[in-house]
């Protein structure tokens, strides 16, 4: 059998790493944050990178940033008895990151394959993630099984690392802006005397619908739980990237530009809170559960 190393077990990463052991898989563990309160039932737990990648052929990352993700790439060519040929990095880092890691695992021999997701942490728990990947064909299609333990929808987005990044963070800015751009819109309906379950009702049936209206909004912002999962802090990283990024490439950046701002002014206020209350941020009224 085939033993899968899994480095990262926060909010993102832990949910993953149960389904990948619930599903039946080999697993051993690591994360510096504490590895034994956060390992999934039945894994292995190991003292350090060089102790996961001494065990697994394969290593999945769900760290938080670039530079995490670098050291810890270095930590991998480093190990002295290393098994591991090919890393999969389910993180979020932006394009020139996931392009350095590749490089840096190459001259070691190691295939890397650039797999952010998308779904959020109740996406993480229920397994109906989307896994964005680049890299080589042949080692998408290998790591199929393994990926399909902890998500749902798989997508072969490119041949090169960097793709699944872009992939991602075109994701993440357009939420953002669905998420920015509808709370705007129901805070004027608000001080119209519109009802928001009226207005999300209508819009949902009409061309204003988008991912806000028919999630976010009825599930998290209605309620008044705003519990999506994900912080406002990771929400202006991404789309910070995003912006980076598209500058970078040259492409128009005029939405990017006021939609970073905005993510950026509400981490800023609210760093560690769901990034659904943006629609508080921006002016609206509390609502009670």
């Amino acid at each position: 059998m085939t033993t899968f190393g899994f480095l990262g077990l926060g909010k993102m990463g832990g949910p993953m790493a149960v389904r990948l052991a619930a599903a039946g898989h080999a697993l051993v563990v690591y994360d510096k944050a504490g590895t034994s309160e956060r390992a999934p039932p039945g894994a292995r737990i190991a003292q350090s990178v060089a102790g996961v990648t001494a065990e697994a052929e394969s290593v999945f990352l769900s760290l938080p940033d670039g530079p995490a993700v670098a050291d810890v790439a270095r930590e991998i060519v480093e190990a002295l008895r290393r098994k591991t040929t090919t890393v999969i990095d389910l993180s979020t880092i932006g394009i020139a990151a996931a392009q350095a890691a590749a490089r840096d695992l190459a001259s070691a021999g190691m295939d890397y394959l650039d797999a952010p997701v998308s779904g959020g942490v109740a996406g993480a728990v229920k397994g109906t993630l989307a896994v964005m990947a680049a890299g080589k064909r042949e080692t998408f299609e290998r790591m199929k099984p393994a990926l399909g333990a902890m998500a749902k929808n798989l997508f072969h987005v490119g041949e090169r690392p960097g793709q699944g990044q872009a992939m991602k963070l075109l994701n993440n800015f357009l939420s953002a802006t669905a998420m920015a751009a509808t709370s705007e819109a129901t805070i004027f309906g608000e001080s119209h005397g519109l009802d928001m379950a009226t207005m999300l009702a209508v819009l949902n049936v009409s061309t204003g619908q988008n991912t806000a209206t028919s999630d976010k909004f009825l599930n998290r912002v209605l309620t008044g739980t705003f519990d999506a999962g994900f912080t406002t802090r990771l929400m202006a990283k991404d789309v910070g990237l995003y912006l980076e990024n598209v500058e970078a490439a040259g492409t128009h950046a005029e939405i990017g530009r006021v939609v970073t701002g905005v993510m950026a002014r509400l981490a800023g206020t609210m760093p560690d809170a769901d990034f659904t209350r943006i629609y508080q941020f921006l002016g609206g009224k509390r609502h009670s559960s």
